[in-house]
């Protein structure tokens, strides 16, 4: 039996009533499948002290909690970096201070490379593509150099670097997953954070889109059960992969346009969407893709749900709890794999 099979210590996931924890909508459901594994302690993470008493006991840390979106961060960079760095180092000392290695997996972002400016982009089709072959064929790997851009890109980078420097400085056995774009049933997207929930939320709703560009945007799409399946795959090979950072995206084979994303949402519903353009945001990257096959292979995860599949999953989904009915029955995927801790 490994040790990990023998602790049993609880895990504390901070932004429990996040995406990936479970949305504040998901609450009821967790608890009624699995009320006696889980505690909610509703509370916010610059109270200092509550979190290091919420971390007291923890066998892990699954560190999700931030403030999410580049566009608040922009109309508050103080509270922006209150939630993402602030806490984050809290959280680091009340587990330094313990004197044990727990080990920590921590929600960092794509973002913490900027607008990759410097990667000469053409158009094909109606997405953006690098001019070169090794971008377009790979993606980005972590030798990338960090560029932040935005007071979210800021912060999420800075915490990003704190929780490795406190895995080198104490040796707690920290893990950094840099995420693309996460998406999957029990999302309740909005148009600054799960853009791909949203864009099927109003097509089921009959109400417009803001695409702010052009739309020819690309994002590797992950499925949200995969990435989950790396938070405990990290967790589970913490003494082998602590003080890394990894990329975490669909990759090349998952990367598309938002101009394609709503096209196969469009399909899904039976009907168009009246999409209205803004001007490009600030910091957006016009292409994103991951090169995840250091994650892949050191955190041993399987193949990753083709993008048009978990799509159709997510619509399907959010149609059920609409009670919306779709023109014709959608062909399920295989079931997402759902990691359970």
């Amino acid at each position: 039996m490994s040790a990990l099979a023998r602790d049993t210590r609880p895990l504390l996931v901070t932004g429990g009533a996040g995406f990936i924890g479970g949305a504040v909508q998901n609450v009821h459901w967790l608890k009624e499948r699995w009320d006696r594994r889980i505690t909610m302690i509703e509370a916010d993470v610059r109270d200092h002290a509550m979190l290091g008493y919420a971390a007291r006991e923890a066998g892990a840390v699954f560190h999700l909690a931030a403030q999410v979106a580049v566009t608040t961060s922009l109309d508050d960079p103080l509270h922006d970096f209150e939630v993402n760095v602030a806490a984050t180092v809290s959280l680091l000392d009340a587990i330094r201070r313990r004197g044990e290695p727990v080990p920590l997996v921590f929600a960092s972002t794509n973002k913490v490379y900027g607008s990759l400016h410097d990667v000469d982009l053409e158009i094909r089709g109606d997405a953006y593509a690098p001019s070169d072959a090794h971008h377009r064929l790979l993606g980005v790997g972590e030798s990338r150099p960090l560029d932040f851009h935005t007071p979210y890109g800021c912060s999420k980078g800075a915490a990003d670097q704190y929780v490795l420097d406190f895995a080198r400085c104490y040796g707690i056995p920290a893990i950094v997953l840099r995420k693309s774009c996460v998406y999957g049933r029990r999302q309740m997207g909005t148009e600054d954070q799960g853009w791909v929930a949203h864009f099927a939320i109003c097509a089921l709703e009959e109400r417009p889109i803001t695409i702010y560009g052009d739309g020819r945007q690309v994002r590797d799409l992950l499925d949200v059960a995969d990435t989950v399946e790396a938070y405990v795959q990290a967790w589970k090979r913490h003494q082998q992969v602590a003080g890394r950072a990894f990329n975490l995206g669909g990759g090349p084979e998952n990367a598309t346009s938002l101009r394609d994303v709503l096209a196969h949402i469009e399909r899904l519903v039976g009907r168009g969407v009246r999409v209205e353009h803004a001007d490009w945001r600030p910091g957006d990257q016009r292409w994103y893709v991951t090169d995840a096959r250091r994650a892949r292979t050191e955190l041993h995860l399987p193949a990753f749900t083709p993008w048009r599949s978990g799509v159709a999953e997510l619509v399907s989904w959010l149609a059920e709890q609409r009670r919306i009915a779709l023109p014709s029955p959608l062909r399920r995927a295989t079931p997402s794999r759902v990691a359970v801790v």
